[in-house]
């Protein structure tokens, strides 16, 4: 089983336009106490974070990224393909406060985890994203939601040996072995043990490390 979190590619975006030096890093204005609690908070170097913090800005002069705008982004990185309903899913995982926008703390947290955090975490992460009620548990539509919107976002052309069927085979290929006791739903505790016994997906895991 495959796992799809974020795009590495809309993930630095908001880092394309580089800082070449230290006296334009300098310049990058962030308040002092945010910076310093986003350090604790996240596996970022106050550097690192003044990077992303103008990438974002550059981005979003608003400071603040309302859903329209996050699937604006996104839509760039798959124009053969609909991107929206998985970019919509993508930005309720990035809300952790559920408020309709994705503030640059938000954003540096998740990425921090994406980027730096353990295999656990970034397990946790790709859960939540899954759990589109936030129940705790992921469902057999919950999960064809999902993949649906991955096949739409990937786009048809791309791959014309797709069978119509191949979203549904994919979700009953997902439950056969995560559903560990047939009861019809994922646990955060069947997905952990599961995907921690999958070389595949550990693998996986791994493909942000070398991002920033």
């Amino acid at each position: 089983t495959k796992l799809y979190s974020a795009n590495p590619a809309f993930l630095t975006s908001v880092n394309q336009r580089s800082i070449s030096d230290e006296a334009e890093l300098s310049a990058v204005c962030f308040r002092p106490q945010g910076l310093d609690l986003l350090v604790q908070q996240t596996r970022f170097s106050k550097k690192e974070l003044q990077v992303l913090y103008r990438g974002f800005k550059n981005e979003c002069p608003s400071g603040i990224v309302d859903e329209e705008t996050f699937k604006r982004i996104y839509s760039q990185f798959f124009p053969q393909g609909d991107s929206s309903m998985y970019a919509h899913f993508l930005f309720e995982a990035f809300d952790t406060h559920n408020n309709g926008s994705v503030s640059f703390e938000d954003f540096a947290v998740s990425l921090s985890i994406l980027l730096r955090g353990s295999i656990t975490d970034k397990l946790h992460w790709a859960f939540n994203l899954y759990d589109l009620n936030k129940d705790g548990c992921i469902t057999k539509e919950e999960m064809t939601d999902i993949m649906f919107s991955i096949y739409d976002m990937m786009g048809r052309c791309t791959y014309p040996s797709l069978k119509v069927n191949a979203p549904k085979e994919h979700v009953d290929s997902f439950f056969q072995k995560m559903d560990s006791n047939s009861d019809g739903v994922v646990t955060i505790e069947e997905f952990l043990d599961t995907c921690q016994k999958d070389e595949n997906i550990m693998r996986s895991m791994h493909m942000f490390d070398d991002v920033i």
